[in-house]
């Protein structure tokens, strides 16, 4: 997918999801060492996850396919002097990277996909995780009054990974995301937590 879209979106000051801090349910996986070994970021924006997951100690990998999001990362892995690698590269082509993870991050890509996207990009998140590697991804839902763009349900969500081969469900909790204009307690999210087997 063209990056043009996506990069328009940092131009003229914040996107609307960056909210200048990881989001709480990251911190809260974080907290718990739910992030192992080498963690892959995808969809990583201006990179305040990625900066969050690589503040313990993690190595990551933050990738995005909008150029301007990913300088405003590089820029802050700099200020902070973390060793984050921020990359151009296509959600739905994932395999180009050429590496596998046992971690995976998505804080906000998947409500993007259309429902004919999301078997393409389930393929592409499993030709990235190693066996037995877990993903975690944090998206909009649709329960509730103040939903965010995009939103879906939870058999939604839970389709494409029972449709594909090799991925467990552990859970799949209600939680909030933060954006710019959700107030302080954000709009209803899903988080779940997808075992690679």
């Amino acid at each position: 997918m063209t990056g043009l879209p996506w990069d328009a979106s940092y131009q003229d000051g914040p996107a609307p999801w960056d909210i200048g801090r990881p989001q709480p349910a990251i911190e809260r996986v974080g907290s718990q060492g739910g992030f192992t070994g080498a963690v892959l970021d995808v969809g990583c924006g201006s990179g305040d996850n990625a900066l969050y997951v690589a503040s313990l100690g993690v190595s990551v990998l933050g990738v995005d396919v909008a150029e301007t999001a990913l300088a405003l990362a590089r820029q802050k892995a700099d200020d902070r002097g973390l060793g984050v690698e921020f990359v151009v590269a296509d959600a739905f082509q994932l395999e180009q990277l050429g590496r596998k993870f046992p971690t995976v991050l998505d804080c906000g890509m998947f409500h993007t996909c259309d429902a004919d996207e999301r078997p393409r990009y389930v393929a592409s998140l499993a030709s990235v995780i190693e066996q037995g590697g877990t993903l975690y991804v944090l998206c909009f839902s649709d329960i509730g009054p103040d939903t965010g763009p995009h939103p879906v349900s939870r058999q939604e969500l839970r389709a494409p990974f029972e449709a594909g081969d090799g991925w467990h469900i552990a859970t799949i909790d209600a939680d909030r995301v933060l954006t710019r204009y959700h107030g302080d307690d954000g709009a209803p999210a899903w988080f779940a937590t997808i075992q690679r087997t």
